[in-house]
């Protein structure tokens, strides 16, 4: 790898030039001037200052010769605000901690060009759109990688990016919108459960799931969910360059990789390293460095949100399988790009 290797030899240089230079002052310091001090306290003094020059030359190398060129940001898991998905066991990444890991890469000034790696089933809306608009606002290439699955909401985000690549079993598409709510009347019926409606607005309980869904309260649920669909079909139309009807044509299936890219709703097929590979020819080297980024969390904060996860697990997961807990939400009625 000539890029990374010349910024190894360039970085080790500098370190070592630092050394040297610590060295020299600390023995005209410490041992040359004073001629009060013993020999072996002095010597030991010069150590403790190459040491702590050689740290200080270390990173400052490691900012002036960085030895990557290329930022990835993974989506695991669904896609959500907090990171919770709708069963304990199908945790993501927050939202906000990759639009986050996506800024920092685009302020970077080592980071040229972004890899976005996907694998997702979906999520939730504005979450999906935040994480779109992150990865298009990047100045420099951005391209999306499919490792396993990117459907729906995943698919919002990819078409926020230059180009798509999946591999042949990868499972792509999906670009749909779903409603869904339990319909629990029957239920309350038999154990004498009744519905009284204390509100304000004709549609302000529309989909409670105790109740009867009347005609006028599901056009309107209809309505929005079409509206979303029409953001959906939208965003990949500018975003992939697709025509609207070959994107309403899918039906919200999803495919695998080879078909994806038959219809045109993938550019490539390689594995992450072809997409290295196409990266450095867009950035016009001969290969590229990438480095991972991840949200920085403190230590306690990590034991924070796994002691969160465990509660939610045996406290709200029940609940969230039967009422869901993400997408957008009226009252009971909830919506999901996935």
């Amino acid at each position: 790898m000539a890029n990374g290797t010349d910024s190894q030899g360039r970085r080790r240089l500098v370190v070592l030039v630092g050394i040297v230079l610590t060295l020299a002052v600390a023995w005209w310091l410490f041992f040359a001037v004073p001629d009060s001090l013993e020999e072996l306290f002095g010597i030991l003094l010069i150590l403790i200052s190459g040491v702590i020059g050689a740290r200080f030359a270390g990173r400052f190398a490691a900012h002036r010769f960085p030895e990557y060129d290329v930022a990835e940001v993974a989506v695991d898991g669904p896609i959500s605000r907090d990171g919770r998905g709708r069963v304990p066991s199908a945790g993501g990444t927050p939202a906000d901690d990759i639009v986050e890991q996506i800024d920092r890469a685009d302020d970077d000034s080592n980071a040229s060009a972004l890899l976005l790696r996907l694998n997702t089933p979906g999520g939730e809306v504005v979450p999906s759109e935040d994480i779109r608009l992150a990865a298009e606002r990047f100045d420099g290439p951005t391209i999306a990688y499919v490792t396993d699955v990117c459907a729906s909401g995943g698919y919002w985000i990819a078409s926020g990016c230059d180009e798509l690549f999946a591999r042949d079993a990868s499972l792509v598409g999906s670009i749909g919108v779903i409603g869904s709510r339990v319909n629990a009347a029957e239920l309350a019926d038999r154990f004498g459960l009744s519905y009284e409606r204390l509100a304000a607005g004709k549609y302000k309980d529309a989909g409670i799931p105790l109740k009867e869904m009347g005609e006028d309260e599901r056009e309107y649920l209809q309505g929005l969910i079409d509206g979303l669909y029409e953001d959906f079909v939208q965003r990949v139309t500018a975003g992939r360059d697709l025509d609207s009807e070959t994107v309403r044509e899918t039906e919200a299936r999803v495919y695998l990789g080879d078909e994806a890219h038959e219809l045109g709703l993938v550019d490539e097929i390689g594995t992450h390293e072809d997409v290295e590979a196409r990266l450095a020819e867009r950035l016009g080297v001969p290969e590229v460095s990438v480095q991972e980024f991840e949200p920085r969390r403190p230590l306690r904060e990590r034991f924070s949100v796994g002691a969160q996860s465990v509660a939610y697990s045996f406290g709200a997961g029940v609940a969230s399988v039967l009422s869901g807990d993400e997408g957008k939400r009226v009252e009971g009625f909830e919506f999901r790009v996935r």
